[in-house]
């Protein structure tokens, strides 16, 4: 899956897809869709306006209450953050520059000069600190973080000085963290906001501006330009560098069918799809007017993530028992259907990835084993609670996961209640602690981009607090006790071996089912050029041709 190459062109023009292999993807004109979007008028023929079709509507607006990736994507647009990840996984000073003491004690971040809200107002270093506060309460690096905080203060209107009580070496990293929550950088009095409740400002300092009269939740968003914002000076990078914005305008339009959304790619109605199935992709051979590409080369793990709180996954044999009936091949196989396109691979950090292992996840990686997870599951006492099972029904991605598993859970002899919804909905939901019986869940499907989970500090589900863990809420000391120890590790091999008994701890409790790897390809028009390749997509750096 390393060896994914961006769309180039081939001798005779025409447009391939980066993939193992090579995909030629000539993507052609002739489908011709009926007007789609309302309100593309004289006005906009005078704006450089970008409509794209996302993979799911926006209706959550606060990026620390979720991890979406809609809403972190979201984010990206209107707010900045302090330290950004480049290409290289390599932090860089992004709103701030850095300096650490002998000790290993003392960061003292420095912001730099022409940041300013979208109200005009300047942004500081106690705006700062309250933002990083509000996040460290969610995110699970930025709490071990503050388990070992001292002090953090805003010196001066520039200056915040953190202070550790003990040594924390990847602070700097775990704030350059592309996701799932980046410390995106807020005004103080809306980072006041308890971290259980939602802003209702949505003012940022990004290099776009949320339109909120033109927000329509679920259905379309709006963004424009900033005319104030001033981006660095070195070339974007992923995350870092600078977000020179060469358009007027961006929307996010909502189309839950992926055909329709192709149709109003090749009439030229839409400018980008997000998200292109493997199986849809001849529709656009041919085109001389799209591209299709794979722009993320490390791709996507996919995942199941089962409720601690209630029966029947209160109970560690009834999760191992679900975990051995699963089958990544049985889940990728249907998910994607073309094997260029995945890959089987049981590790909690991504095959590919430095800390790479998969120790454990033989059932998974090797079929599934239904006749154990029946004798398992029978020895754990399971009584036939139903198991809740969310199924999304507006995500391409997230379609199979639930069919899937739900089949393989019943042949083990579960009983399941698989309940039909709309992601959006499924994000809300999944944040509810109540019992499965009275609207809560027992376990759903997402997809997580590699580098979100590639180490113990960023990925979401290797989360022990309870309550303060990622939706699920295990209690897992243990684990939060190799976490430390990775902290803690000097060099890369001290990691490694740390790493390695995390992904043996992680699936002998079924922290979460790691279901294999996957590429999404995205579509876009050849109007729409120097956009560049980012696990997150962006709207700085892409031109608009006429």
């Amino acid at each position: 899956m390393q060896n994914m190459t961006e769309g180039v062109h081939n001798k005779s023009g025409r447009r391939r897809i980066g993939r193992r292999g090579g995909i030629v993807s000539k993507i052609a004109a002739g489908l011709i869709a009926g007007t789609l979007l309302a309100g593309a008028g004289a006005a906009q023929a005078e704006e450089k306006v970008v409509t794209a079709v996302m993979h799911s509507g926006l209706r959550v607006i606060d990026p620390v209450i979720t991890t979406a990736h809609i809403v972190r994507n979201h984010a990206y647009m209107i707010y900045d953050v302090l330290i950004a990840v480049d290409e290289n996984f390599k932090p860089q000073p992004q709103m701030a520059d850095w300096t650490i003491s002998d000790d290993k004690l003392v960061y003292t971040l420095t912001l730099r000069d022409g940041l300013k809200f979208h109200d005009g107002a300047p942004v500081t270093a106690a705006d700062a600190v309250a933002s990083l506060k509000r996040w460290g309460s969610k995110d699970s690096g930025g709490q071990l973080i503050f388990d070992v905080t001292d002090t953090l203060t805003a010196t001066d209107d520039k200056t915040l000085v953190w202070t550790l009580k003990e040594p924390f070496a990847p602070l700097i990293d775990t704030l350059a963290k592309l996701s799932a929550l980046p410390p995106f950088i807020m005004p103080a009095s809306v980072a006041a906001t308890p971290s259980s409740e939602s802003i209702t400002s949505f003012i940022g300092s990004g290099p776009f501006k949320f339109v909120e009269d033109e927000y329509q939740p679920g259905v379309s968003v709006t963004y424009v330009k900033n005319e104030d914002y001033v981006p660095r000076s070195e070339p974007a990078n992923w995350m870092a560098g600078g977000k020179v914005v060469n358009i007027d305008k961006v929307k996010w339009v909502t189309m839950p069918d992926t055909q329709t959304a192709l149709n109003a790619l090749l009439s030229g109605e839409v400018d980008y799809v997000e998200q292109v199935p493997v199986d849809l992709l001849p529709i656009l051979d041919s085109s001389e007017d799209v591209v299709a590409e794979v722009r993320d080369p490390l791709g996507y793990q996919t995942i199941g993530r089962m409720n601690f709180l209630y029966p029947p996954f209160d109970n560690v044999k009834v999760r191992q028992a679900a975990m051995m009936a699963m089958s990544q091949k049985d889940v990728l196989g249907t998910l994607i259907g073309n094997p260029d396109y995945y890959k089987i691979c049981g590790a909690v950090f991504g095959c590919g990835t430095p800390l790479a292992d998969e120790a454990g996840a033989e059932t998974l990686i090797t079929g599934g084993d239904i006749p154990g997870a029946k004798a398992l599951l029978a020895e754990s006492g399971y009584d036939g609670t139903p198991v809740v099972l969310m199924q999304p029904t507006d995500v391409s991605t997230l379609t199979a996961q639930p069919i899937v598993a739900a089949q393989a859970l019943r042949d083990a002899g579960f009983t399941v209640d698989m309940q039909a919804m709309d992601w959006q909905t499924l994000v809300g939901r999944r944040a509810s602690q109540a019992k499965p019986s009275e609207g809560g869940w027992n376990l759903f499907f997402t997809n997580w981009g590699v580098p979100e989970v590639n180490t113990p500090l960023i990925n979401p589900m290797l989360n022990g607090r309870g309550n303060d863990a990622w939706f699920g809420w295990p209690t897992d000391p243990e684990l939060e006790s190799l976490r430390k120890d990775f902290i803690r590790a000097e060099t890369p091999e001290d990691q490694l071996a740390v790493a390695k008994l995390i992904q043996a701890h992680a699936l002998d409790v079924v922290n979460y089912i790691p279901l294999g790897q996957y590429l999404s390809p995205q579509a876009r028009s050849t109007k729409i050029v120097d956009m560049i390749p980012s696990p997150v997509p962006v709207f700085w750096a892409m031109k608009k041709e006429d």
